[in-house]
């Protein structure tokens, strides 16, 4: 089972979010308390990140079947970059489990970027000298702004290392960067939810995203790029907000 955080909230369909690659539950705490106004509000973290276990392997019927373990009932699924390929993979295959399906700027096809780079970056800081995040930082050298402080929150200061299975990772790339080949439609309601400034879901996606969500939305925050629930939140949760009303 993965680790959780639940916050509790009115007696409703519960909302399962999922986090992008070296993320975790705690990333997405403020938005999952707000959106709990109205619901029980679910964040986990995925396997081989957080406080969730360790696997060799981090495919997405991997990480499907985890999020299937999590849910008891009919549940409406947030899922973001990674964790977004992970709920499409849910919903096509246990498509039972999910109610309504949210895919945060990410669509299901594969892509020829890598994110090996931070993986580089975090596997160069010498933990055993650091004495304080701002040490860390100062060895996480040649990531794109913001990416260090995003990467620091999963630092174990106490136990110098970090919470993150980067072997795994690094060594499972091209699942995490790819889609797997997948029969079978979700019929659900199904909202694509971009950042205007990101190029992840292109128009040419479109297609591929019909032939498997037949029922899919578009929409984009303006100003916003892949990390839109990060740099817009509060259109991120009016726009989740609006969707699941």
């Amino acid at each position: 089972m993965l680790n959780t955080v639940t916050y509790d909230g009115p007696a409703g369909t519960p909302l399962l979010i999922a986090h992008g690659l070296f993320g975790s539950a705690r990333n997405w705490g403020v938005i999952a308390k707000r959106l709990s106004a109205t619901r029980p509000v679910i964040t986990v973290d995925m396997r081989n990140h957080g406080g969730s276990d360790w696997y060799d392997s981090h495919s997405y019927p991997d990480l499907a079947a985890d999020l299937a373990q999590v849910i008891t009932q009919p549940t409406d699924v947030i899922g973001h970059s990674m964790g977004g390929k992970a709920a499409m993979v849910l919903a096509l295959t246990q498509p039972a489990l999910v109610n309504r399906l949210i895919v945060g700027d990410i669509a299901p096809v594969s892509y020829s970027h890598s994110q090996t780079g931070p993986i580089a970056a975090m596997r160069r800081v010498d933990l055993a000298s650091i004495e304080s995040r701002s040490d860390a930082k100062a060895q996480l050298t040649g990531l794109e702004p913001g990416v260090a402080e995003f990467l620091l929150q999963s630092l174990d200061m106490k136990e110098k290392r970090w919470r993150l299975n980067l072997d795994v990772l690094g060594a499972e790339m091209d699942k995490i960067i790819g889609f797997p080949t997948v029969s079978g439609q979700f019929d659900g309601p199904t909202l694509f939810l971009s950042g205007a400034n990101s190029p992840y879901v292109q128009r040419e996606a479109r297609p591929q995203i019909k032939a498997l969500f037949p029922n899919a939305k578009f929409a984009k925050i303006p100003g916003a790029g892949h990390w839109l629930h990060a740099e817009k939140p509060r259109e991120f949760e009016a726009a989740v907000s609006a969707f699941l009303a």
